[in-house]
């Protein structure tokens, strides 16, 4: 089966039919081109989508990716990452091995076709070259045998005819013999031409037409094999990734069976347990004898009065009755001073001030009146941002309940142990160098490293004495802990609450002597605790609008939780107004804002506010 014994006749389709290989080759590198794009396309996707859910750095974000169920959605959104990575080996391999390859074989192609086809239209041309010198030597031949036929008749009419004379016939004779010379000439060189003309068309016919057909056919089914070999690459291309794609799906597997949710519940444990032992029971106050009430151990009550508040409370008092109430209200309630404003001075005559401020009744309320009102309050969630303009944390992290400061403190342990090995190897690399220097002293001076061994080793003797620090901290901590399971839990005694706390006192230092808590710093360090814990949640409200203004009638020293201190004749600004417990909350500016007493200044409230009134 040979184009050139089959289609000898055909170079026209044969020309048409190639061209149309062409086309169908370009075609399928288009089509390749295109499924690249896709890849590359689809591989970006994927890297992006994984980008966008991967946890910010240094963000809260980040902290929460310590629970096995979200380790496993990071190593689900890494391998998705080396997942997109392999659709850009497909893109790139059928680029490279394809694309490129097949764009290069059709611009061969294409010349060898056009030079094939171009030795076909020359065959061509050179029998249609001999096709026309054997017509002109036939035509030619047919002249001369006319012209010969003609003279003989002319020479025989002449030569019967008696009234021609000799010369007359002699040369029509003659006329004759020269046309039947050239028609033999004729003869033969159209019997020559026609000769050469057969051999030529047999040769054209039989050795040139199918040599050049059978490249062409070998040309054509080159094309046609090295486009299924295209598509065979194409395949394997594919083939060649789909183990690693498997691994990335079995690392998303394993991923997930490594999810444990018995972990993740001792995770949540770890991170917002506070340490502190559940309430107590709550003893029944009899009100049936109120001249003989007296102040149960374990219930929840203040006393008021101007000399030192006492609050005793028995080994189960320890726990609080706040995480079962609303927070926001809860802070509203403890950022207010927990005593009732002092009396204005007694060198301060009242009669000097037009309408002297006058101080307020003081009488024993219970702290459950507190509760009462606060649980039938609005919410106070502002408070959260005055607690923490307050200023950062205590160093021992005295602000969290037990259990958090633990792990604060063995957290800051662990840092100070890791800057303590880098200070060690950056002193051990000096070391090294100055015996490369005295070694080699043309390398540098020894001398001028003395100077840097002497800072490091300082600065690793001050990260020890912090280490110390902290583990001390720790050490006490640990041993103040209550152990769960134990059938006598530590026994805290008696102690009494200061009117005066003081800030980033040590740990034994806001203790009683039997080690307990005593219960303002105790409720300093939760307030403290839930300013830390929520002031992410409520950094961004808005502070609270000013409702007028007021003027210090006294100077006030605000030593205690929430209250802020002024100097006589001063103008501040008022943002809430006494709710009938002898104290004023005001604004000195956007950072400094707490309460004053009452009698301490006077109020003058904007008409437009709701309730407003003044205070004089």
């Amino acid at each position: 089966m040979s184009w050139g014994t089959e289609l000898w006749d055909q170079f026209d389709n044969l020309e048409k039919h190639t061209q149309w290989g062409i086309d169908i080759l370009e075609k399928y590198i288009k089509f390749v081109k295109e499924r690249t794009e896709i890849e590359i396309s689809y591989a970006k996707q994927l890297r992006n989508l994984s980008k966008k859910y991967q946890p910010k750095k240094n963000s809260k974000e980040e902290e929460e990716y310590k629970y096995t169920s979200c380790k496993a959605f990071i190593s689900t959104l890494n391998e998705m990452n080396d997942y997109a990575g392999q659709h850009e080996v497909i893109s790139e391999n059928m680029t490279s091995q394809i694309t490129v390859e097949l764009t290069r074989y059709v611009q061969e192609l294409k010349q060898e076709r056009k030079s094939h086809f171009h030795d076909g239209r020359k065959a061509q041309q050179h029998i249609e070259t001999c096709w026309k010198q054997l017509e002109s030597s036939k035509r030619r031949f047919e002249r001369d045998c006319k012209e010969a036929d003609r003279a003989q008749q002319y020479f025989e009419k002449m030569d019967a005819d008696i009234n021609v004379t000799k010369a007359d016939v002699e040369k029509a004779r003659q006329q004759a013999q020269l046309r039947h010379q050239m028609a033999e000439e004729s003869k033969a060189d159209y019997s020559s031409t026609l000769q050469k003309f057969n051999h030529e068309q047999h040769e054209h016919y039989y050795t040139h037409i199918p040599s050049i057909f059978q490249k062409i056919q070998e040309m054509e089914e080159r094309r046609i094999v090295r486009i299924g070999q295209s598509m065979k690459t194409y395949a394997e291309v594919d083939r060649q990734v789909i183990p690693i794609i498997g691994k990335c799906l079995d690392g998303i597997a394993k991923a997930a069976e490594s999810i444990d949710q018995k972990n993740d519940s001792q995770l949540v444990i770890e991170a917002y347990k506070s340490g502190f032992e559940p309430p107590g029971d709550i003893e029944f106050e009899d009100y049936a004898q109120p001249m003989k009430r007296t102040i149960s151990e374990t219930s929840l009550s203040n006393s008021r009065g101007d000399s030192k508040t006492e609050l005793k409370f028995a080994s189960k008092s320890k726990g609080k009755l706040w995480p079962f109430i609303k927070k926001n209200k809860l802070m509203s309630l403890l950022t207010s001073p927990h005593q009732p404003p002092p009396p204005p001075p007694a060198s301060a005559s009242p009669s000097a001030v037009p309408n002297g401020p006058q101080s307020p009744k003081q009488q024993k309320e219970p702290l459950s009146h507190r509760f009462n009102e606060f649980m039938t309050s609005k919410p106070k969630i502002h408070c959260f941002r005055s607690l923490k303009r307050g200023g950062a944390g205590p160093e021992d992290f005295s602000n969290l309940p037990p259990e958090q400061r633990r792990k604060k403190l063995q957290q800051k342990v662990d840092e100070l142990n890791k800057e303590i090995q880098k200070e060690m190897d950056q002193r051990d690399a000096i070391t090294k160098m100055k015996d490369v220097y005295i070694k080699n002293p043309q390398m540098g001076d020894p001398g001028s490293l003395d100077h840097k061994l002497i800072e490091v080793g300082q600065n690793i003797e001050k990260l020890r004495l912090e280490v110390q620090k902290f583990e001390a901290w720790l050490t006490e901590v640990e041993g103040r802990l209550p152990v769960r399971g134990e059938q006598a839990r530590r026994q805290s005694g008696m102690y009494e609450a200061q009117n005066t706390p003081s800030v980033n006192n040590c740990a034994q230092d806001r203790e009683s002597p039997d080690g307990s808590y005593t219960e303002e710093q105790s409720q300093e360090n939760e307030l403290k605790m839930m300013a830390t814990d929520f002031d992410d949640e409520f950094d961004d409200e808005e502070p609270l609008p000013t409702i007028g203004t007021c003027k210090a009638l006294y100077t006030f020293e605000g030593q205690n939780e929430g209250t802020i201190s002024i100097a006589e004749g001063e103008i501040l600004y008022v943002i809430e107004e006494d709710k009938g417990d002898g104290w004023t909350r005001i604004r000195r500016n956007e950072d400094e804002e707490g309460y004053v007493p009452t009698s301490y200044v006077e109020v003058y409230l904007d008409k437009n506010a709701k309730g407003a009134m003044t205070y004089i």
